[in-house]
């Protein structure tokens, strides 16, 4: 069976006016952001920490922090038996990947953050 592609069905249903950028290196200011809405976030992607993720809370340097992926950071927490914040960020690569399409990254005050998830992050701000 041979199907067209719908793409021009669905052009313009979204558009992004402006948008602001969450200052750097805050785990305090992100969290004040995605406490709003769902964040655009960087992350280094490339390393086994990141790509073999399955549960629990990433808080290892060896995840890098050359950015080369963007993701959506959709809330926080704070693990009950370490005490560790973390940001919980929803990946594109399908919920095969990670926990069910999820990981956990750990969420350090005053840093780039690991996977560098505190360096480049930024949200919509009107349509």
């Amino acid at each position: 069976m041979t199907q067209s592609c719908k793409e021009s069905k669905y052009q313009g249903q979204v558009k992004v006016g402006t948008y602001a950028t969450v200052p750097s290196n805050s785990a305090a200011q992100l969290k004040a952001a995605i406490a709003k809405q769902p964040i655009s976030v960087t992350v280094e992607a490339d390393t086994a920490v990141f790509q073999q993720y399955t549960s629990g809370i990433v808080d290892s340097a060896a995840c890098g922090t050359n950015l080369d992926h963007a993701i959506t950071a959709v809330g926080y927490g704070t693990d009950s038996a370490s005490g560790l914040d973390y940001y919980i960020v929803r990946n594109s690569w399908g919920s095969s990947w990670g926990n069910a399409g999820y990981i956990n990254i750990a969420a350090v005050e005053n840093t780039i953050g690991i996977c560098g998830i505190q360096q480049i992050s930024v949200y919509p701000t009107t349509n």
